[in-house]
């Protein structure tokens, strides 16, 4: 074992603790709140609070702001609102910001840059340029993989909202028709589901409750949320409002239409799935076939014409 593999191993196991301690640490209001929710009774001073905090809140996490204040201080200012819409499409994973994410991509682009020195040591053993140029490489791809990493969770969301969309109208349709106003269903709904849905409607609840305009905060909902479905959806509460039309009324033509697009949805995808099965049949499927079947009529005529 020589001092690279040393090092390597050494800066990969560090980067990927900090990484998870960074990322998995609670925020920091919630860390005070539970530990004057333990010492009501006691007055504490703010360097006793300060020092019951876990080592990543005290000096990990702050340090990782900082490098990542640095990361972000000349990147354009259109940049930053791009990557931090993302976050918020993806639904903030980890409590990240543009900082935190910033610095996830250095940390991910050093520890894959390790990883492609280290296997240049295994291919290139004796050439070090091109173990650098293994390691130059990794560094690019890994601060790409978290792009990746965000799109998907982007996707993922989404894709979780446009499911769950139907089944919740009709819960809101249900309660309103009960006789609930509507935000005590909005509250229904965030008790009774527990997925990406509900946790935007308990925001907008949140809003609601701390004085903001109830048609601003669902109108700001389905902008960040990034489903047209859902963006419809309350683009038609906030006419109904304005127009004085009944809300139970509306809520059951959007729950129709909404299964009614579930359905079209289900059907274009079932008519695509022929085309995207033909090129795995292709590439595949077909030549096992061909070589079932042709491969003992070549070895026939290989024989034949050895035996001539």
């Amino acid at each position: 074992m020589n001092i690279f593999t040393i090092v390597f191993a050494f800066l990969a196991f560090s980067g990927v603790f900090i990484a998870i301690q960074a990322v998995t640490a609670k925020p920091r209001q919630d860390l005070i709140a539970e530990r004057l929710a333990q010492y009501r009774d006691h007055n504490l001073t703010l360097d006793e609070i300060e020092l019951s905090l876990p080592f990543s809140e005290r000096f990990i996490k702050p340090a990782l702001e900082r490098l990542g204040s640095l990361l972000t201080a000349r990147m354009a200012k259109n940049r930053q609102v791009v990557l931090q819409n993302k976050i918020n499409l993806a639904g903030r994973p980890y409590a990240l910001s543009v900082n935190g994410f910033e610095v996830f991509k250095v940390i991910a682009g050093i520890i894959v840059a390790l990883l492609g020195f280290w296997i240049g040591g295994l291919v290139f053993s004796t050439s070090f340029p091109l173990r650098l140029g293994a390691a130059g490489l990794g560094f690019v791809l890994g601060r790409y993989l978290p792009d990746v990493w965000l799109n998907n969770k982007i996707k993922g969301r989404q894709k979780e909202l446009r499911l769950a969309l139907p089944n919740a109208l009709d819960l809101l349709t249900i309660s309103v028709e009960a006789g609930l106003g509507f935000d005590a269903a909005i509250g229904r709904l965030t008790e009774k589901f527990k997925n990406a849905l509900s946790d935007e409607f308990a925001q907008v609840l949140n809003e609601i409750r701390l004085g903001r305009p109830r048609l601003e905060a669902l109108d700001d909902m389905g902008r960040r949320s990034g489903v047209e479905e859902l963006h419809t959806f309350i683009q038609a509460l906030i006419q109904s409002e304005q127009l004085g039309v009944g809300i139970a009324k509306v809520l059951r033509i959007q729950s129709e239409e909404m299964r009614r697009r579930r359905r079209q949805r289900a059907e274009e995808q079932a008519a695509q799935a022929p085309l995207k099965m033909l090129f795995p049949m292709i590439g595949c499927i077909f030549p096992t076939l061909f070589i079932v079947l042709m491969g003992p009529a070549v070895i026939i005529i290989i024989h034949t014409f050895q035996h001539k």
